[in-house]
């Protein structure tokens, strides 16, 4: 089965991705949550079936500007928004408990500007020094510079496809990017990298034993024959992830829901989009030769 002959395609299926994603990202950007823009968060316990998360942001809103107001377990509600004091966050509770008898409040946190900067900061530092030493890695492990790039490439595909899900789902159904995201991005990236050394792995061992036949059909026979295990070794965690996406709690809903995204773009990409940036890779190096002897 000759995979390789279809590149053009996978390209065109992960343009196809990529474009919207890139431009939500662009447009609408991300919706940060406290973490990351700092704020105050309450979470309390309402024990009353009437209660919901409209009515409680209406309520709330009179008195401080609210951001996202989530359902969670055990009659459990998460109210996030801008810094207030203790005496404001006193005041919202007597107004909700105007309106349902129980009202216990579990937690109030606030965090300061200075320390969701210093988070975003140490975040994208996390994420470009990943980058780098993957890079160096996959290059010294191949000894060729194409394979540590190709990696990244393909890296930053799964990590493009993921942040423009969360734009798209942050503009349509509010939902907030935290620190857990940031945990399932990372895992997304290691997740990604892990199946694209496997199949150039075997590249590799397949360029020594047939040092004859030409690359574009070792790279198609290396897809080939690790496909099937790949296939085999994501589907088990994204029935996994997606068991607990629908039925986990709210609170690790959408970070179920990211590392899912992440494993089937990962999947994808190791096969589909980091093989073939190996052809293209020499492709364009043999039009390069060819436009120099040609100078």
């Amino acid at each position: 089965m000759n995979l390789m002959r279809y590149r053009k395609l996978f390209f065109a299926i992960s343009l196809f991705v990529l474009i919207p994603s890139i431009i939500s990202l662009v447009t609408v950007g991300l919706k940060p949550s406290i973490d990351f823009v700092g704020g105050s968060q309450l979470e309390v316990r309402i024990n009353d079936k009437t209660a919901n998360t409209t009515d409680i942001s209406n309520i709330l809103s009179e008195l401080f500007k609210i951001d996202n107001v989530k359902s969670v377990a055990d009659n459990k509600f998460v109210i996030s928004g801008e810094n207030v004091n203790n005496e404001i966050k006193q005041q919202g509770i007597l107004k909700l408990r105007e309106k349902y008898q129980e009202v216990i409040e579990l937690k109030f946190e606030t965090v300061g500007a200075i320390l969701s900067k210093e988070l975003l900061s140490k975040t994208l530092t996390a994420l470009f020094l990943v980058a780098a030493i993957i890079t160096i890695y996959v290059w010294k492990q191949f000894d060729e510079l194409k394979y540590g790039v190709c990696a990244i490439l393909a890296m930053f595909h799964d990590s493009l496809v993921l942040l423009g899900t969360f734009s798209i789902l942050g503009y349509f159904f509010g939902v907030q990017v935290d620190v857990l995201f940031v945990t399932a991005l990372l895992t997304t990236l290691s997740f990604s990298v892990h199946d694209t050394i496997v199949v150039y792995d075997r590249i590799r061992e397949l360029k020594r034993k047939r040092r004859a036949v030409d690359f574009t059909e070792i790279v198609n026979m290396a897809v080939t024959e690790t496909l099937s295990r790949s296939i085999n070794n994501s589907m088990t965690i994204i029935l996994m992830l997606f068991s607990l996406a629908l039925l986990g709690g709210e609170s690790i809903r959408w970070f179920a829901v990211a590392l899912l995204v992440g494993s089937i773009t990962g999947t994808y990409s190791s096969t589909f989009t980091a093989a073939p940036l190996l052809l293209l890779w020499d492709e364009i190096k043999l039009k390069r030769n060819s436009l120099k002897k040609r100078k």
